[in-house]
Parts: C-alpha cells; structure tokens; sequence
C-alpha cells in the first residue's frame, strides 16, 4: 500500500533561490504528521508543490500513488485543505462558502452542521468579508472538512485563532484522525505541534534537517532528561558536623549541611551529569534519557528514602533548537 505523502528528491528554486532542497519525505496513512520550521523555511511551498500549484523544479510528488504534476485533479479530490494567505469570496455568506464547496465535491449535506462544527453558526448568514481573521480561518477549515476527505491539508491553521480556537482546532485534528483522515499540517508554533502529532519533520532553510516521533527525535538529539526529586533528607547519609565559630553548630548551617549532603550523595551515582537544589526544596538531577530508573533504584539501594519524583523530558521547542543549531 503507498503512502499518504511521498516526496522523492524534490527541490524548487526560484532563479537564483532554492526555497525547497532535495525534500524526501513519506507520510503514512492515518497518520498526523507535524511540518515544523520558522517562517520562511519552505514549509508552505512544499504544500504548495503537494497542491501542485507551482511545479517541482526537480524531483517528483504522489499523493495516495497519484503524481501531482499529471494526476493532480484526482488527487485533489481525496484532500481537504487550510492554505495559508486564504481569501474569502466576496458577497458570499458563511452558508454559501460551505455550499460552494459542497457542489464544487459533489457532496450532499448541510452547511450549517460544518458551521456548527468550527462555532460559528450564529454568523452563517453574514457576509464573510466581515469575519475576523479567526472566524475566517474557522470558515475555510470548515470547507477543508466537507465531503470528509482522506488527507487534511492544513498551513499554519492555529494563526489567527484566540487560545479556545487553537484548542478547538487540536480537537477537530485529532477528531478527524480517528476518523481515518491522515492530517499534515504546517506550523510554526511548537506546542501545536507536539499537542497532535505523530511524527514530525523539521524544515530549516529548505532542507528537512530531520523526521521522527517527538520521542525519537529526543533521543537522536541526544538531549538530556531532567528528574525533579522530593527526598525524605532524613534517610539521608549524615555529613560531618559543621562547626560555627566558638565550636558550636548552628541550625542554619546543619540545614545547608543536610542539603550539601543530599546533592554530595546525588552527585556520587553513576549516570547523574549534575544535581543541585531547586528553589521549593526538591532536587533537579540532570542525566540520559536511559538512566533515570538506575538512578532511582541506586538512590533507594543506598537507603535514600524518595517520597516522590517528576520527569521534564526536553521540549520539541528545545529540539528544534538543537537541531537547527547542528545544521548551521
């Protein structure tokens, strides 16, 4: 069975500029595939090559088997799609956009319910060309949504959407998922991303630096894991006394003690890179994905007492960093 999406070699230039260098790429069916990069990376015209509204200057596209550049209407009529730089019809009301696209698919139905879906019935009957850029945005979504296609295009769908909307927009993508639908779409906007996908492709000045899950892509980074601890200091090895000045201890340096102590013995395990004191109490230990566990069994092994502990893995955002810092 093919693929959704293959891309194979596909490099765009205009004159002097390559905008999109030697893209290969599959996205498989069923799946939601995040098409993450700044922008300007080529993001929009790799969809725009999908659409087979500009041609490839090398290299070829299928969509569901179909070749863009010879078969681009039947491929088209398995896609739904969200294009950034849209523009509404004008004179047409937000019923007569959704029914637009429903004689222009062949498919019967009721615009309202699409309306209904994306929140905006009560402005079904306005001209569109009055709708905020959001209401916009929800309009063509809910055309993108008619006749329930195979493959969801969607370019930057979140811009111009208040918090709810972009929550919205998540669920209908996952929604449509469910359904079956593979979903691409195109962000700038990390957290979008790592929301919904699957997989993700970075794009940095045209190239596609790198394709994987958000776990995968962690791992090839060679990103380091943060364990966040609450430890019963108690259990812990007591250090030696420290003395303030005329012999006596005081109860400020027996607590700084305590704590030097805990992060002495934190530090001593094999696999921390490094442990310090975070400021509500609790330690950060710093190590490789693979090595958390070892760490908490040793510290229990060694009699520390952990009452409890979190993981901050790092952020898709911190990813895109390190990967975009590697191809520079």
């Amino acid at each position: 069975m093919s693929g959704a999406i293959r891309a194979r070699n596909v490099t765009k230039r205009f004159n002097s500029f390559t905008a999109v260098d030697r893209l290969d790429l599959t996205v498989e069916r069923g799946e939601v595939f995040g098409f993450l990069g700044h922008n300007g990376a080529g993001k929009s015209t790799t969809i725009n090559m999908l659409l087979d509204f500009i041609r490839p200057t090398e290299g070829s596209i299928e969509v569901f088997g179909h070749e863009t550049r010879t078969n681009s209407v039947k491929a088209r009529r398995r896609m739904g799609v969200l294009p950034e730089g849209y523009s509404v019809f004008s004179g047409l009301t937000g019923r007569q956009h959704v029914q637009f696209a429903m004689d222009a698919k062949g498919v019967d139905g009721e615009p309202l319910d699409l309306l209904d879906r994306v929140s905006i019935t009560e402005a079904a009957d306005r001209n569109a060309e009055g709708y905020s850029k959001g209401m916009a945005q929800r309009l063509v979504l809910a055309m993108a949504l008619v006749g329930e296609p195979d493959l969801l295009i969607l370019d930057e769908p979140t811009s111009g959407l208040d918090p709810a909307g972009a929550k919205a927009m998540r669920e209908i993508i996952l929604e449509e998922n469910e359904r079956g639908a593979t979903v691409f779409f195109s962000s700038h906007i990390l957290e979008q991303i790592e929301a919904v996908a699957d997989r993700v492709g970075i794009m940095h000045e045209g190239q596609l630096e790198a394709v994987d899950t958000i776990d995968g892509l962690r791992e090839m980074a060679g990103g380091e894991t943060k364990l966040v601890v609450t430890l019963d200091e108690s259990t812990v090895p007591a250090p030696e006394t420290v003395q303030a000045a005329g012999g006596a201890s005081t109860e400020t340096e027996s607590v700084e003690a305590d704590v030097s102590s805990c992060v002495t013995v934190i530090q001593g395990i094999d696999g921390v890179q490094n442990a310090w004191v975070e400021d509500d109490g609790q330690y950060g230990i710093t190590c490789a994905k693979e090595d958390k566990m070892d760490i908490l069994v040793e510290l229990n092994n060694s009699g520390v007492d952990v009452l409890d502990f979190t993981t901050d893995e790092p952020s898709l955002e911190e990813l895109f960093v390190e990967y975009t810092r590697r191809s520079e």
